[in-house]
């Protein structure tokens, strides 16, 4: 009787098993998307592109391609900055999609808790919230797009840092698919939790190199009666540093929000945004500041006593809520401005506040004298000491040539920022972008724990490789 010979399965037709055949990408047009990423600035190629639905299906999808030694690149929203979620040109390696993953699994009002799946839209989740009286404070211009797994695996910041925290500090619980295919199930809404190593923090801000967030319970608070946003011109950075300090000493916990930005930046909204109108009388610096829980009348009390101190140049007070949004969209869409502009070369960095004006002072001394004539755009979370600090020159045609500099620009921005003891990434990650810059300003003990904790969770070095490490 003839022996009937059974071949394995490919990992394509594995996959196509686990989440259904309509579910992996393989059509060069379909897959486009995924491969590019946000800011224009990366091209990867992928075998396939793999949309799990559940946990379960994630952990089947890691177990499949670790038995075939096949890398993984795991994405949310493709929002990032840094190219983390956009795979190399060799093309062996599956796209793995979250934005299948998309449940509020549970809303705890009197636990201050949310529990969510990693592909929900952070618009969504601040939705779920606001629908129980409660607030998820992370705010960021591409709320409506970024995913919760792509936030956390950044440990994205946002506006509202200054009050809340980023990332870290909003996050209680997770689960997590690890490079072995086993489920880790840390989903506890605790604020104590004191039983040895704080497993969660390795995830956070790992850009998916240590596994695959999947869910994850987050911190809520009482939902803010009031909110009172003003745009403030100012003289210098160093008066915004001021102003911030008084500002927290008269409102503390009712100051959520403290945006730096420059007249550099705004000059670029206005150009490239429809809609958008000066709001106050030109000037080299703007503050935007928001004010939650404080009753407008102390806010305009407390504007009128800094104008009359000479702090202020002029002062706009959000009379509504759509004015109060329309001050915002005038911050949030930097970034926009600066990609319809054209290519630049961007920064994310934090010094210590009382180091800002340092920083701006010494970094666009040296840019001008190498670079005569570039275009610095600076704006930021100046209440937590985060700048975005980005480079072109006013010829957008002229960009293309300079991007070729980013190598010495980065080394006059980086060298700035490590000399008053910052750091090169804020809330963008590393990603690719700066995968080099690390080992620059990273101390090698530093960089040999990482890779330890890497080589640990990832022996086969087969989770997101080439991203941060």
């Amino acid at each position: 009787m003839p022996t009937t010979m059974t071949s394995t399965p490919s990992l394509s037709e594995q996959l196509r098993e686990i989440v259904g055949a309509s579910h992996v990408l393989t059509d060069p047009v379909a897959i486009e998307p995924f491969v590019n990423d946000w800011r224009g600035r990366y091209r990867g190629v992928a075998r396939c592109v793999v949309r799990p639905a559940n946990t379960a299906e994630v952990a089947a999808v890691v177990k499949a391609c670790i038995a075939a030694k096949t890398p993984i690149v795991p994405q949310g929203g493709n929002t990032g900055h840094c190219g983390a979620a956009t795979p190399d040109g060799s093309g062996t390696a599956v796209l793995l999609s979250l934005s299948r993953l998309k449940r509020i699994v549970a809303v705890d009002a009197k636990n201050n808790t949310i529990s969510v799946e990693a592909g929900c839209t952070l618009a969504a989740v601040q939705a779920a919230a606001r629908a129980a009286d409660r607030l998820f404070p992370l705010s960021l211009a591409a709320e409506g797009s970024c995913l919760i797994g792509g936030n956390l695996s950044t440990n994205a910041g946002g506006v509202q840092v200054l009050r809340y925290g980023n990332m870290r500090d909003l996050t209680l619980g997770l689960e997590v698919v690890l490079p072995s295919g086993e489920i880790w199930n840390g989903m506890r809404g605790l604020r104590k939790d004191n039983t040895g190593y704080d497993l969660k923090q390795l995830f956070i801000g790992a850009e998916g190199t240590l596994g695959i967030i999947t869910a994850a319970v987050l911190k809520l608070y009482p939902l803010p009666k009031t909110q009172t946003t003003c745009w403030l011109s100012i003289a210098s950075a160093t008066v915004a540093v001021d102003l911030l300090n008084v500002a927290k000493s008269r409102f503390d916990a009712q100051l959520t929000a403290f945006e730096l930005v420059s007249e550099a930046s705004l000059a670029l909204v206005l150009q490239h945004i429809p809609d958008a109108r000066r709001p106050t009388q030109n000037s080299p610096w703007y503050v935007l500041a928001e004010f939650s829980g404080a009753t407008p009348s102390a806010v305009e009390n407390w504007l009128a006593e800094v104008l009359e101190a000479g702090q202020l140049c002029d002062a706009v007070l959000a009379q509504s809520e759509t004015q109060g949004e329309k001050l915002w969209a005038l911050r949030e869409n930097i970034s926009e401005a600066q990609k319809r502009e054209g290519i630049s070369i961007k920064h994310d960095i934090s010094v210590p506040v009382s180091r800002i004006a340092d920083f701006l002072s010494e970094a666009d001394a040296a840019l001008q004298a190498a670079y005569p004539g570039v275009r610095i755009v600076a704006f930021g979370h100046v209440g937590d000491g985060n700048l975005h600090y980005n480079l072109s020159k006013p010829d957008a045609l002229e960009n293309g040539a300079f991007i070729a500099s980013q190598p010495e620009v980065n080394r006059i921005v980086h060298d700035t920022v490590d000399a008053l003891n910052g750091s090169i990434s804020a809330e963008h990650g590393i990603g690719q972008l700066k995968r080099e810059e690390l080992l620059r300003y990273k101390s090698p003990l530093e960089l040999a724990m990482m890779r330890s904790i890497k080589s640990a969770f990832d022996p086969l070095g087969l989770m997101n490789p080439g991203k941060i490490l």
